[in-house]
């Protein structure tokens, strides 16, 4: 079947965070990391039998569940062995990395987190009263870079308690590699640092990469690590709240499930549920298709940015569908750039900023539209910054 990716939705008046939240109607919102994609229509279509039912009580979550998630991850991306008994569900990625933080550490502990980086991480930390540890990723122009030495020192420290590890990484838009995984994980496991990865963009990569779930390297690192991921960013379903942690430590397990009562995340939708069944058992020739738009997207942004943008160089995209740009030739704030791109070229983007003090001169970009939109767009910004005499 083929999906129509080109098709333009109004989402205006649905009570959508991403298109309602300007008060100027003539933004379009290329910001928050939700797509203006249908989803698969196995989705739609469990999601409608459900509705008609029309009894939406409380609702439990099945061994079919499980064995979605199972065999998604099994034929998908090799990740083979995963048990019912390691897992537990929740509402969403962001809850699961609060209760595992809850879990592991007391209030002044170190958690370790590598910027620029997801801006939920910060907040969870420091929520959990813990401390915000620095491993600065390095920009050589082009993409991202790990300093390891700056990295072991860091893990080396007898206050950082825990790692949290973005897979693909967001903003960056790296899918690390089995090398830098594999020298991640021994630092870690030499200094006894427990690795939270969170791997919601998993299926979010492009052509030539290959996203390797971090606990599927080893046993020890299977041992060492627990799981966050959701099918809901992938699938375009972050409304109907839906996560899974993966922890194949008993011990770990009880800790991590005890944190979730505590913060009273323990309860799902039965839309959540049956979507993300719906999701991983009939969906899969969908998310091919969408993947390969997604490149497209990104070969028509970067082949614009050459031609009339040059000045502003997007780091190499291989996966999320968030690109990240340097805007630093304009030497405006990444604040202040995001307030005048809504008001002079009704352009909402992300403040670099947002995601750790190594955003300072960048902006995120959402290229999960359909390309007129990303088009529409790239010409706003492009007239922006030819009114303020840069290139």
């Amino acid at each position: 079947m083929h999906y129509n990716f080109d098709e333009l939705i109004s989402r205006r008046g649905t009570n959508s965070v991403k298109w309602d939240s300007a008060q100027d109607p003539e933004v379009l919102p290329m910001w928050v990391a939700d797509m203006d994609f249908r989803v698969a229509p196995a989705i739609t279509e469990a999601l409608e039998r459900r509705v008609r039912h029309g009894v939406f009580g409380y609702t439990r979550v099945p061994d079919e569940y499980y064995q979605a998630v199972i065999s998604w991850f099994g034929r998908r991306h090799g990740w083979q062995g995963i048990r019912k008994e390691w897992m537990l569900y929740t509402s969403g990625v962001v809850p699961a990395l609060s209760v595992i933080i809850k879990a592991f550490t007391r209030p002044g502990d170190k958690v370790l987190i590598q910027t620029p980086v997801y801006n939920c991480f910060f907040s969870s930390i420091r929520n959990n009263g813990c401390e915000v540890v620095y491993n600065h990723l390095v920009f050589d122009g082009k993409t991202y870079h790990i300093d390891f030495d700056d990295f072991e020192a860091k893990v080396a420290d007898p206050d950082v308690k825990l790692f949290i590890l973005c897979n693909p990484h967001n903003p960056a838009g790296r899918v690390w590699t089995r090398g830098e995984l594999q020298r991640m994980g021994d630092i870690c496991l030499r200094h006894g640092v427990l690795v939270v990865a969170d791997e919601i963009h998993c299926e979010l990569v492009q052509p030539g990469h290959v996203y390797t779930p971090f606990a599927s390297l080893s046993d020890s690192f299977l041992h060492n690590s627990v799981t966050c991921n959701s099918p809901t960013k992938a699938f375009n379903m972050a409304g109907l709240q839906i996560a899974n942690i993966i922890c194949a430590d008993e011990e770990r397990l009880q800790k991590i499930d005890r944190a979730i009562n505590i913060n009273e995340v323990c309860d799902v939708n039965p839309f959540g549920v049956l979507a993300l069944m719906a999701a991983y058992n009939e969906s899969e020739d969908w998310l091919d298709q969408l993947n390969a738009y997604l490149a497209g997207n990104y070969r028509y942004m970067a082949g614009y940015c050459r031609e009339h943008l040059s000045g502003f160089p997007i780091a190499e995209l291989e996966g999320t569908y968030l690109v990240w740009m340097d805007c630093s030739a304009l030497h405006l704030s990444s604040e202040e750039l995001e307030h005048e791109l809504m008001a002079e070229a009704h352009l909402w983007l992300n403040a670099g900023t947002m995601y750790g003090p190594d955003g300072e001169g960048f902006m995120r970009w959402n290229i999960a539209c359909p390309q007129s939109r990303l088009a529409e767009g790239l010409e706003r910004f492009r007239k922006y910054v030819e009114m303020k005499g840069v290139r």
